[in-house]
C-alpha cells in the first residue's frame, strides 16, 4: 500500500458528486479517529442541449482530476480513491468504449408517458415484486425505454452500460465495472439474485449484453490510467465504493442500532431503515417504499421525498445572496401554517418553485406564501410532516417501533427543519455527520484496506469522531 510522500500517514480520497456540487474530501485517522479535509468544491447542474437536460461529463472529469492534482500539491497523495454520484442515470458505450449520444439527466421529460408504455409489458405491481424499487418516472427503467422509443439505434449500437460513477472510474482506470447499489436504482435488478434480471430485461426489449456483472463495494480497480498518472501527478488505487451517494451516506449514518430511522437530508431526502430481505409486498408498493442496495447485501428500506431542492430553488429565485442558517431562523419566526404535498410531481422540476408552492397552497385553500421566508416556512414544515408520516408507514409495515432518527447529510444543518421532525414525529433526531456520503466512501476503501473489519468497526469510529446534535420530541 502507497504512504503519503514525507511520512506514513496514509490517505484516503472521495469524491462525491452529488446533482448540484461536488466535492473532494480527503480522510486519515488520527487518534483512532477519521479526519476530514476538503480539497476541492465545485458546482454541478445540468445543462440544456440538443432539447434534454444533459450532464457535462467532461466538465466533471475535468473536476475530479484538479480535485487529484490538489492532493499531489498539498503533499497527500492518497492509497486509493472511489467515486460516489447520485443514482438512475447512465452512459452507453460504443465497441470502441466511446460514449453514445447525451448523458441526459434525470430531471430530463423525455419520460413522460413512458410509464404506460413499460405497463403495456408488466403491471406496476409485477414490477415491484420483481425489483422493489419504488415507482419514480425517472427511474433508469423508464429513461431506457424512453431511448429504445425516441433513439433505438442508440441502444443498437450500445455494447456496455455504465452508471454515471462506474463511467468516471473507467475514465480513470480503462477497466470497467458496475456496482451494486447504484444498479439496483436502475428498477432493473432482482432483491432475490441480488444481480440483473436478465428475464425482465428482454421482456423490455432491452439488449441484456450490455450489463455487466454486478460487483460489491470495497472492489479494487486497480491503478490510474498512465495518462491520468500524468496529469494529476502520482499513482493510486481506484476502490469501487458505494457508488450511489445515499448508499454511501447510509453507511456513515452513527448508530449500529437495528432499530433506527435515517434521512439522508440533501437534493432529495432519503427516508428510511435498513432490511436485512426485501419487503416487496402490494402494501409496501401503495406506500410508494423502495428496497434500494445497500453495502453487503442489506437492503435500504425507504422513500424518496423530494428535498432541499425545494428550499434551494426557492432560494435561487428570491434571496441567492441570503445565507441558509439565516433563511430558516428567519422561517421558523414565521407565523404561516400552510403545508404543501412534497412528493408531488409538480415540484420535480417547475419553472418557478415559488410559484408552484404558491399555487398549491392556493388549490387547496391555504394562506399563500409571500415572499422567501414564508414559502421557505412552508417547505420546512411540510418536508416536516412529510418525515413524520413516512416514520408511521415504515413503523406499519416493518412492525417496528424506532425511537429516534439519525439525519445525515448536508441538510442536517437546518435547525429549524430538525427541530420540527422531532415534533411532528414525536422522535429524538440526531443530526450529524454533515459530510456522509463522503464518509461512507471513505470507510468503504478503509474496510476494503483492512483498516476497520466491517461496516459496525466503521460506524463506531464515525460515532467517536463527528459530533451529533440531539433534538428531543
Amino acid at each position: 500500500m502507497q504512504e503519503q510522500e514525507g511520512g506514513n500517514v496514509q490517505y484516503y480520497l472521495a469524491i462525491d458528486i452529488g446533482a448540484s456540487s461536488g466535492r473532494h474530501i480527503l480522510s486519515h485517522q488520527e487518534n483512532g479517529k477519521i479526519v476530514l479535509e476538503e480539497v476541492h468544491r465545485f458546482p454541478n447542474g445540468m445543462t440544456d442541449r440538443n432539447g434534454h437536460k444533459v450532464w457535462d461529463w467532461k466538465r466533471l472529469l475535468q473536476e475530479i482530476i484538479l480535485g487529484m492534482k490538489k492532493c499531489k500539491e498539498l503533499g497527500k497523495i492518497p492509497v486509493s480513491v472511489g467515486i460516489d454520484t447520485w443514482a438512475v442515470d447512465f452512459a452507453l458505450l460504443d465497441e470502441h468504449d466511446q460514449i453514445i449520444g447525451e448523458t441526459v439527466a434525470y430531471r430530463d421529460d423525455r419520460t413522460q408517458g413512458i410509464d404506460q408504455e413499460v405497463y403495456k409489458t408488466i403491471s406496476p405491481l409485477e414490477l415491484y415484486q420483481r425489483t422493489g424499487i419504488q415507482k419514480q418516472i425517472f427511474n433508469t427503467i423508464y429513461q431506457l425505454s424512453a431511448l429504445k422509443e425516441q433513439h433505438p439505434e442508440q441502444l443498437e449500437k450500445a455494447k456496455t452500460f455504465l452508471m454515471l460513477p462506474d463511467y468516471f472510474a473507467f475514465l480513470l482506470t480503462g477497466k470497467k465495472a458496475s456496482e451494486y447499489t447504484n444498479a439496483t436504482t436502475t428498477q432493473l435488478v432482482s432483491p432475490k439474485t441480488n444481480t440483473w434480471d436478465f428475464e425482465l430485461i428482454e421482456r423490455l426489449g432491452l439488449p441484456k449484453q450490455i450489463f455487466m456483472d454486478l460487483c460489491m463495494p470495497g472492489t479494487k480497480l486497480g491503478g490510474l490510467l498512465p495518462e491520468i498518472q500524468q496529469q494529476v501527478g502520482y499513482d493510486c488505487d481506484v476502490v469501487v465504493v458505494a457508488t450511489h451517494d445515499t448508499a454511501s451516506a447510509v453507511m456513515a449514518v452513527p448508530s449500529n442500532q437495528e432499530d433506527a430511522l435515517y434521512i439522508s437530508s440533501g437534493t432529495w431526502s432519503l427516508m428510511g431503515t435498513e432490511l436485512l430481505q426485501a419487503n416487496c409486498s402490494e402494501r409496501s408498493m401503495q406506500c410508494n417504499l423502495t428496497n434500494e442496495g445497500g453495502y453487503a447485501h442489506r437492503f435500504r428500506y425507504l422513500k424518496n421525498i423530494m428535498g432541499m431542492w425545494m428550499i434551494n430553488s426557492a432560494k435561487n429565485e428570491l434571496a441567492k445572496e441570503m445565507s441558509f442558517s439565516e433563511l430558516c431562523e428567519k422561517a421558523e419566526a414565521c407565523s404561516i401554517q400552510s403545508l404543501v404535498p412534497v412528493d408531488d410531481q409538480r415540484f420535480l422540476a417547475p419553472q418557478s418553485m415559488v410559484q408552484e408552492i404558491q399555487n398549491a397552497c392556493q388549490e387547496s385553500g391555504q394562506q399563500v406564501p409571500d415572499g422567501i421566508v414564508e414559502v421557505a416556512a412552508v417547505i420546512y414544515r411540510s418536508l416536516a410532516v412529510c418525515y413524520a408520516d413516512t416514520a408511521k408507514e415504515i413503523e406499519d409495515l416493518t412492525g417496528k417501533r424506532y425511537d429516534c432518527i439519525h439525519i445525515v447529510g448536508g441538510g442536517c444543518n437546518a435547525d429549524y427543519l430538525n427541530r420540527l421532525t422531532a415534533q411532528f414525529s414525536k422522535k429524538t433526531v440526531y443530526a450529524g455527520p454533515v459530510e456522509a456520503s463522503a464518509i461512507g466512501n471513505i470507510v468503504a476503501q478503509m474496510i476494503s484496506a483492512g483498516k476497520f473489519t466491517g461496516l459496525s468497526d466503521a460506524r463506531a469510529c464515525i460515532f467517536d469522531s463527528f459530533s451529533v446534535k440531539t433534538y428531543k420530541s
